[in-house]
């Protein structure tokens, strides 16, 4: 691996706006890796993931070149990080396959983000809903990727990853051996948890008990990152509240969901913990706390939404990028998928 000691992939789906919840939940962690020089940073927009439920091919384009641009406009370096997108590197399909043929049909039925697409109409998603963590799982071990900074959500996945590596090694222990590679073939991925910030859950501005979504319908309940200033200020204005005041202890906060967001997004934002937030507002009514939030938020999310409306103006600049780093991503990957392919016994 070089000179680094550790690599990591993450990736997401180009599938609807990207919105706060994106930015603080992974592509903030993205830049803060970047720090890390340990790390080799490997960052890959999933499109093949996005069809697994139908798409319309312009709009498809048009969200990849968008996710590209907040990875750039956020401070994802090109020089410092791999940025390419899924469907430009071959191998993610061809391993993929591979290990829908290691994975268990009763693993896939055990994922709940599939039971929870999937819901009462099981029988009528596709193949690749239910295959989703399968192609997952050969996403971030084309690379060997050492880590994968995750959330609680990802959990399942990254273990099903785990599980899937570990049955490659265990079925293929010779052939492993003999080809020199040793007792095992895949590394075992570690999460990466939480890693550079604060935990925060993002939840939707209307309803304090949903996340925040690409796919909900109003736009109102999300921030996105490309929002301009007045957007974010009416956003926010309109954010779902309560009649109290805010609490000064975070035991105040309990059955209060749009009040404890609103403060997790401040903290967040303000890189501080949910109680100082409260010990500067305490005993303050909404409205000027939402002033200072409107702050703060045009001041952390405006010049990235600036930069990413700027970015989207030069198309061929951001598809150079994502060719570019898929070169580098192959030159990774195809040596990975020869030697897994003479490990099964392909002809190569």
């Amino acid at each position: 691996m070089t000179q680094f000691t550790k690599r990591v992939f993450s990736g997401i789906k180009p599938s609807g706006k990207i919105h706060l919840g994106n930015y603080l939940g992974a592509i903030q962690k993205f830049v803060k890796l970047q720090e890390d020089k340990s790390f080799e940073n490997i960052y890959c927009v999933v499109d093949m993931h996005a069809i697994t439920v139908k798409q319309d091919p312009k709009i498809l384009r048009k969200r990849t070149l968008e996710l590209t641009a907040t990875y750039l406009a956020s401070g994802v370096d090109p020089e410092q990080s791999i940025i390419f997108n899924q469907s430009r590197v071959a191998q993610h399909a061809e391993l993929g396959w591979i290990f829908n043929c290691i994975a268990r049909v009763g693993w896939m039925n055990r994922m709940t983000q599939f039971k929870d697409k999937a819901g009462k109409n099981s029988e009528n998603v596709s193949l690749g809903l239910l295959a989703y963590p399968s192609l997952m799982a050969a996403d971030i071990l084309l690379y060997n990727a050492t880590h994968v900074p995750v959330g609680d959500d990802q959990k399942q996945h990254l273990e099903l990853c785990r599980d899937i590596a570990q049955k490659f090694n265990n079925d293929y222990a010779d052939e492993i051996k003999q080809h020199g590679f040793g007792d095992q073939f895949f590394c075992l991925t570690e999460p990466l948890i939480n890693f550079g910030n604060k935990p925060v859950r993002v939840m939707s501005l209307r309803d304090g008990s949903k996340k925040m979504s690409s796919s909900a319908e109003s736009d109102m309940t999300r921030i996105n990152m490309n929002d301009d200033s007045e957007m974010l200020a009416k956003k926010l204005k309109k954010a779902k509240t309560d009649q109290d005041a805010l609490p000064s202890e975070m035991a105040g906060l309990e059955g209060r969901p749009e009040a404890r967001n609103l403060i997790s997004i401040f903290a967040a934002l303000d890189d501080t913990d949910s109680q100082s937030v409260l010990n500067q507002f305490g005993g303050q009514q909404f409205r000027e706390f939402k002033a200072a939030l409107i702050d703060l938020a045009v001041a952390e999310i405006s010049p990235i939404g600036d930069e990413i409306n700027r970015l989207m103006k030069e198309e061929a600049y951001i598809d150079q990028v994502l060719k570019d780093g898929a070169d580098r991503a192959r030159a990774l990957a195809e040596p990975l998928v020869q030697d897994v392919k003479k490990i099964i016994g392909f002809m190569v």
